[in-house]
């Protein structure tokens, strides 16, 4: 019950973080918003990490490098993600990007060695059905062109890194605990850095038009997100956790049409509640 729990949790703030994140990016540039936020956990947690040094006993060189390997694929994602919302149809680009929770079910499958009962398999294909219909627009999905932007390629390699990531992270989790592995992510933010200014990307203060709070906000949320989304895999299986966690674009549409007054279609109402009753089906029939 506790991976259920906590993968729901995960799904609450993630879907939050992602709505505050989204009003930051009509204040900030989302590199810089993405390094603020990087900065950010790495001072808040290095006053917790004193408090987790046991389990660093079970680090080794290996798993420190795969965990490495792994915040700088995690940090292409990001990288390869906003380049393509620059290129590509927004909606198209969100879409693609954030379906890698299909890429960590498969991951996980192949090389994890998890498995899953026919009932949790229908839920979570029910999940992801809900998930496309409540992002995509299939009248812009049938423009062809799409496909030969770069954002399109761009927006793929975003969901693959994602979905590598929140697959194996699973390997250093089981070994050294919830905490470190995201810590160690973190702690590459400088390559964050060092792409702007081989961009000429200007790093914008946390500051301006009244952003800090807002980041501070998102950051939580998010960051608690990512942690739930830890222990939860560390109970449980990734193929049944990943799912329910990144079924959050879900929540970010309701918050946005709520908040932003944003409109929302039939089909992303279909979408919604299509998710949420694959959430629920494969909650059950995971217990």
């Amino acid at each position: 019950m506790e991976p259920i729990v906590f993968a729901i949790i995960s799904y609450f703030t993630w879907g939050t973080g992602a709505f505050f994140e989204a009003i930051v990016a009509r204040k900030l540039d989302s590199y810089s918003l993405t390094f603020w936020g990087f900065v950010f956990s790495v001072l808040i947690l290095s006053f917790y990490a004193f408090f987790q040094t046991t389990a660093l006993a079970f680090l080794t060189l290996n798993l420190l490098i795969l965990n490495i390997i792994l915040g700088i694929v995690l940090i292409l994602g990001i990288i390869f993600y906003y380049e393509a919302y620059k290129v590509a149809n927004r909606a198209i680009v969100g879409t693609i990007a954030q379906s890698f929770p299909v890429v960590v079910v498969i991951l996980s499958l192949l090389f994890l060695g998890e498995r899953v009962s026919l009932l949790q398999t229908i839920s979570i294909i029910i999940i992801f059905v809900g998930m496309i219909l409540c992002a995509l627009d299939i009248r812009e999905f049938r423009q062809k062109t799409f496909l030969i932007n770069k954002g399109f390629f761009f927006a793929v390699v975003a969901m693959i890194c994602w979905g590598v990531y929140f697959t194996f992270i699973k390997i250093p989790v089981d070994k050294i605990g919830w905490f470190w592995p995201n810590y160690f992510s973190f702690l590459l933010f400088p390559l964050i850095f060092i792409y702007m200014r081989i961009k000429g990307i200007k790093l914008e203060k946390p500051t301006k038009n009244n952003a800090f709070f807002l980041i501070v906000i998102s950051t939580v949320l998010v960051r608690v997100a990512e942690f739930s989304y830890n222990f939860a895999i560390s109970k449980g299986l990734v193929a049944i956790v990943a799912p329910i966690a990144g079924a959050n674009l879900t929540l970010f549409a309701v918050l946005a049409f709520l908040f932003f007054k944003d409109p929302i279609k039939k089909q992303q109402i279909l979408g919604i509640v299509t998710t949420l009753v694959g959430i629920v089906l494969l909650s059950i029939f995971s217990i």
